[in-house]
């Protein structure tokens, strides 16, 4: 079962569409400073955070870890926008880029993926290393999403020390299940951007790693051929179902022992809001959903103070700064 959380959208960008564009692409913020870390995979690649730490704050305080979506990084409008506001009320936040992202753009060899939760599990043990009296929320937006609860569901009792909670915005849990929303006329154009983008990675990561295979596309490619031609063989899955049925996370889910909250919007245009109705959820786990917002829009007609119309950053502070 699932709450119905209220959110009215915008009159003037009303719609899954607007609403998308609007979350995705547009904000008025500069960029808050941070601290550029590199970590060293255990294979030898690199990932980067980017952490802006206020004045002022201690090693008791909170952490918010952002995990971006796919083809975005800790310049994503969404990242740097949360990372502002929470700058203005001590709060530390960790942009954590996927290999290749971001900071950490040309420092990998094999590309970041929905099952990529050894990597994030990574960055969260040095964190916790680092300052182990912070409280850390984890919070994954899209593919991100699906990554965090991959990693909530595997580390199940043991995220003691770890993690205090983990929120999951727009999750692809069931991947092979949502890639029908790329079989939808909206859902074409979307794929077809998205894959500009990986496309564009993979030339620069060939031309760094010149030993890398040569791989030819078709004309017309989808999500299905470039990740069976290309994710799957340079990251140890026998083929793009392989890859993913081990990287979907909607098995892992009921698994999760950490207080855990999941949003979805039910005119989402990328993402399958119904992904995880099947599922008995333990108590500490929670699914909400709401009529309207897009894929990480939720642009609302009701301002919510600092966060002007911005629903779900209102609702993400308002999550964090709750009472366990």
């Amino acid at each position: 079962m699932f709450e119905e959380l209220p959110f009215e959208e915008h009159k003037l960008f009303s719609g899954a569409n607007f609403q998308t564009i609007m979350g995705s692409f547009f904000h008025f913020l500069s960029e808050p400073s941070s601290e550029t870390k590199l970590l060293t995979l255990p294979d030898g690649d690199k990932m980067s955070l980017e952490i802006t730490t206020p004045n002022g704050w201690n090693n008791r305080g909170k952490t918010v870890v952002l995990v971006h979506g796919l083809c975005g990084s800790h310049k994503s409008t969404y990242m740097i926008r949360l990372a502002s506001h929470f700058q203005t009320v001590n709060v530390r936040t960790v942009r954590l880029n996927m290999r290749g992202c971001g900071s950490s753009k040309g420092l990998a060899k094999k590309p970041y993926h929905m099952g990529r939760s050894d990597d994030v599990l990574f960055a969260l043990n040095y964190l916790v290393k680092e300052t182990p009296n912070s409280s850390l929320t984890l919070i994954g937006f899209s593919m991100g999403a699906n990554v965090v609860l991959k990693l909530g569901g595997e580390l199940g009792s043991r995220f003691q020390g770890l993690l205090n909670q983990i929120i999951s915005i727009s999750p692809p849990a069931d991947i092979i299940a949502n890639m029908k929303k790329f079989q939808q006329r909206s859902g074409r154009l979307y794929e077809k951007f998205f894959l500009h983008s990986l496309l564009k990675e993979v030339k620069i990561r060939k031309k760094i790693y010149p030993d890398l295979p040569d791989v030819e596309f078709p004309n017309n490619l989808t999500f299905h051929h470039f990740d069976d031609l290309y994710t799957a063989p340079l990251s140890g899955f026998e083929g793009a179902t392989d890859y993913y049925k081990k990287s979907s996370s909607k098995k892992y889910v009921p698994e999760i022992a950490v207080k855990c909250r999941i949003l979805f919007a039910k005119d989402d245009p990328v993402v399958d809001p119904h992904l995880l109705d099947d599922l008995t959820l333990p108590s500490n786990v929670k699914l909400y959903k709401t009529e309207k917002g897009g894929h990480l829009g939720f642009f609302s007609r009701k301002r919510h103070g600092v966060h002007g119309n911005r629903w779900m950053d209102h609702t993400l502070d308002r999550w964090i700064f709750e009472e366990a």
